[in-house]
């Protein structure tokens, strides 16, 4: 467990298991494949492999990885040159030191790199 430093709670995962988490990673790589693929734009290009979405653009060259850990049950995030931790704690995936959601970061950087409004829905 880890204190999130946002609201001062400590953030423990939803997961009994190993393979509960996975189950559950894989079903959100999935829902955010769908979701990017529905993106209006031609600069990106999403891959999913088992426990891994990668999504390259073609504009600068650089990737944004998700990518799931399951000896800690987290799912990482690494886009420039920057990292990301992410907790399942009451059913929303947050920041492990932060407490931001997944959502919202990965909006964020979607956005930066598209120049479009981004929102999604996990």
């Amino acid at each position: 467990m880890r204190e999130n430093q946002a609201d001062s709670t400590e953030l423990t995962d939803d997961f009994a298991d190993d393979g509960a988490f996975r189950r559950a990673v894989a079903a959100l790589l999935e829902e955010l494949l769908d979701q990017i693929d529905a993106l209006d734009s031609d600069d990106h290009d999403p891959s999913l492999t088992a426990g891994n979405l990668q999504v390259s653009f073609d504009s600068d060259g650089s990737v944004i990885v998700l990518s799931q850990q399951t000896p800690v049950h987290e799912l990482w995030l690494s886009a420039n040159r920057r990292a990301w931790h992410f907790l399942r704690s009451g059913g929303t995936w947050r920041e492990r030191d932060t407490g931001e959601p997944l959502a919202e970061v990965l909006a964020g950087l979607f956005a930066d790199k598209l120049g479009i409004p981004v929102r999604f829905s996990i």
